[in-house]
Parts: structure tokens; C-alpha cells; sequence
């Protein structure tokens, strides 16, 4: 299934995809995708009560937090609360069967629940997603190519900056290059046009301890040019990168604050997270093997494992992300 600019039910002027219907009694927030609505002073993203049935299941329940306009906001949980299903909800990247029932994405203040996925990027979203989605069977070069918008800034020198294995690859396919190196790809294809908010799902699952490491300084530098919503279990990354944090569990958000306080507060992310502060202490590379250790499941937008540390996913099977 592609994800984007499908000619199915996605792209029209109705509900996203999967929401043929929002179960609501009167009119919601925004009428159209220029209206705004209101959300926190100065947020960059603000989900509002948000509320995704999938296949019969009410997997958000009331989700609602916001992304700072400057840092990094890390949604973090045990596996199986929803983190996977709130990013794809507000880049509308839900699987068939999956709809929102209620509640509102607003990007800028501008309400995008019901727009097509392609829309919503166009505004400013760059998505590197959980699997990574690459074209395996198009080189490096090709797929950054891929993720020009007509009429904007291109950063390659930044790209190029950041990842400088990566220009010496721009000739190498894609499905030849590790799990590390196809993660620089993923988030290089974020930070390629002018984005207001990268989303970055699970950036370090399955990696090497060096490459968590690698990963972690770049993600570092990004955030300093544009902010980042981050779903991470390596909470020694978290703490590195993370200015706030919403906790999910069980769909719903139970604590929103500062990251700092909370893997601070021993008693707090043990209850929360089901780990003790000395998991977000120390060394990232020391945390790494045991955060990626066991697949996230529970969600059912997490359609299979990372399958490994160097599994080069198929093109039939991947999104290509959002970019």
C-alpha cells in the first residue's frame, strides 16, 4: 500500500484516509484546512483529544500534546500504547480500517486533520519513519531526489554536512547500504527542503551501539534548525535530545512536562515507563543494545519488526516516508 498521493480515499476533500465519518455531534474545530483553531502560544504541532479506531479497536483515546517551536519533543511509552499510531494519525499514514473519530491536528495554528498527507508535508512536515523507507532499488542521489518540493530551498551542503558517507555513496543502491547508513538517509531526506517539524519514529531501533551514537549528534544538530518530535525507547537518547515530553499509555497521555524532570524522577519513569532512571543516564551507546532489544508490537500501526539490524526493507513494502 502506497501512502502517498493515492488516487484511493486519500486523496479527496473529506476526512484522510481510513476516516470515512468523524463521530461527532456537532461541528469540529476548522471547518477546512485553512481555518485555525486554537492551541498553545506558539506551538508548532498541537493534538487536540485525538481519538484513531483501527480494525474495531479504539487505539487513542484523548490524545493531546503540543511540539515546542524551538527543541525536541520526545512521545514516549512502553511498547504498544500508540506512539506509532499518533504520528501516522497526524501525517495520515493510517493502515486500511484505521480512521480518526475524533479530535484535531493543527500544524501552525492551521487545522489539517482532514487533509491528504501529501497537503500536510507540503506545509512543512518531514516524517523519517519507524522502518526507515528507503527505495532499495534507487541509489542514495535517487532517493534525496525524491524528496525535493518544486519551488523551495534544497540543502545539500547541509546534507552533505551532516553525512558525509553519504555523499560518497550517492551512487550506491540504497538496499546495499547498512541499517545505520539507511537511517541517514530517512532523516537526510528531512532536513532537505525548509520543513517547521521533523517526525522521527524510532530513528535508533535496531542500530549499533556507534551508530545510536552517530545518530544522537546529528538528530542534535538538526534540532538546533528545526524542531523535532521524537519516538524513542532509548531514554539515554532521550535525555541528550529531549527538551519536553508527553508519556502515552494505554492511548491516552498520562504526563506532559519537562524531559529533564521526569528521567530525573526514579519513582516517576519507573511507573511511567516501566524503567528506572539509570536507563536514561550515562552513556547513549551503553543504553542502546537493551532499548532495541524487543520490537515494539503492541501497536497495531507497527505492521512487523525491524527484523534485524541490517535488514534492508523492501520497496513493496515501505512509504518512502514523508519529506
Amino acid at each position: 500500500m502506497s501512502p502517498r498521493d493515492r488516487t484511493g480515499p486519500r486523496d479527496r476533500t473529506g476526512p484522510r484516509a481510513g476516516t470515512d465519518s468523524r463521530d461527532r455531534t456537532g461541528p469540529r474545530a476548522g471547518t477546512g484546512p485553512r481555518d485555525r483553531t486554537d492551541s498553545a502560544s506558539g506551538a508548532v504541532l498541537s493534538v487536540r483529544d485525538l481519538h484513531v479506531e483501527i480494525g474495531g479497536s479504539h487505539i487513542l483515546q484523548g490524545v493531546t500534546f503540543d511540539t515546542d517551536p524551538g527543541g525536541v519533543t520526545a512521545l514516549l511509552g512502553r511498547n504498544g500504547v500508540g506512539k506509532t499510531t499518533t504520528v501516522r494519525a497526524v501525517l495520515g499514514l493510517l493502515p486500511e480500517g484505521g480512521r480518526i473519530t475524533g479530535g484535531t491536528v493543527t500544524l501552525d495554528g492551521v487545522d489539517v486533520t482532514a487533509e491528504p498527507t501529501h497537503r500536510t508535508v507540503r506545509r512543512g512536515i518531514g516524517y523519517a519513519p519507524e522502518d526507515r523507507g528507503v527505495f532499495t532499488r534507487l541509489t542514495v542521489a535517487e532517493n534525496l531526489a525524491l524528496a525535493k518540493r518544486p519551488g523551495g530551498a534544497l540543502h545539500y551542503e547541509l546534507i552533505h554536512d551532516l553525512f558525509p558517507e553519504l555523499l560518497a555513496r550517492r551512487g550506491q543502491l540504497a538496499g546495499t547500504l547498512s541499517g545505520g547508513q539507511q537511517q541517514m538517509v530517512a532523516i537526510a531526506r528531512t532536513l532537505l527542503n525548509d520543513n517547521r517539524l521533523v517526525v522521527a519514529d524510532e530513528p535508533t531501533k535496531g542500530l549499533a551501539p556507534r551508530v545510536v551514537t552517530e545518530v544522537a549528534e546529528v538528530l542534535e544538530r538538526a534540532a538546533a534548525r528545526v524542531p523535532l518530535l521524537l519516538v524513542e525507547q532509548n531514554l539515554a537518547v532521550v535525555r541528550r535530545l529531549a527538551t519536553r515530553a508527553a508519556v502515552l499509555d494505554a492511548g491516552r497521555v498520562v504526563h506532559s512536562g519537562d524531559a529533564a524532570s521526569l528521567l530525573a524522577d526514579r519513582e516517576l519513569t519507573t511507573g511511567l515507563l516501566g524503567v528506572g532512571s539509570r536507563a536514561a543516564s550515562g552513556d547513549v551507546t551503553k543504553n542502546s543494545r537493551a532499548a532495541n532489544s524487543t520490537p515494539a508490537s503492541g501497536d497495531p500501526a507497527n505492521s512487523r519488526a525491524a527484523g534485524g539490524r541490517d535488514r534492508a526493507p523492501h520497496d513493496d513494502d515501505v512509504p518512502g516516508g514523508a519529506h
